[in-house]
């Protein structure tokens, strides 16, 4: 591998697009827990975007929640696909168990060791008539952090 100039010091944003913001709030600030910071609208780049985050200084993640200004123009915001992203959790089985009182739908397959070695369950991107919550759309990875990730990411300071 040639060396690189440069080094991908970690995750700063994920945008999400949905065809309703709504369901996308609900999901990231009422059922996962992340802080509402800001709303961008631009009729020129056709998003109305909710702009999330959890955590601060170098440890923030930001998630933008976009739906189009218009779900008839270009860019179509709502249409990006993505795979999967995936987020560390401090306690896997209470965020499941949580998580499913509330009505969240998880795909087959249960909590079970991920590539990584770590466990790990996926929200399933669609809902069903049982669980009318979801990944709207997305695919999420739900990762239980060892310590040392819990302990840097619950104190930034260490």
């Amino acid at each position: 591998m040639p060396n690189r100039p440069f080094q991908i010091l970690g995750v700063q944003q994920i945008a999400i697009g949905g065809s309703d913001k709504q369901r996308l709030r609900h999901l990231w600030i009422e059922l996962l827990g992340f802080d509402y910071k800001d709303t961008f609208v631009s009729e020129r780049e056709n998003v109305d975007e909710d702009i999330c985050a959890i955590g601060s200084g170098a440890h923030e993640i930001e998630i933008d929640l976009m739906q189009p200004f218009d779900s008839e123009k270009k860019p179509a915001v709502h249409q990006t696909p993505l795979n999967h992203l995936g987020l560390w959790v401090d306690d896997l089985p209470k965020a499941v168990a949580w998580l499913t009182e509330q009505g969240m739908r998880f795909a087959p397959g249960g909590i079970r060791k991920g590539a990584a070695g770590h466990d790990i369950i996926f929200i399933h991107p669609k809902s069903n008539e049982d669980f009318p919550f979801c990944g709207e759309g997305v695919l999420i990875e739900l990762v239980q952090a060892p310590p040392e990730i819990t302990q840097a990411l619950k104190n930034p300071s260490t």
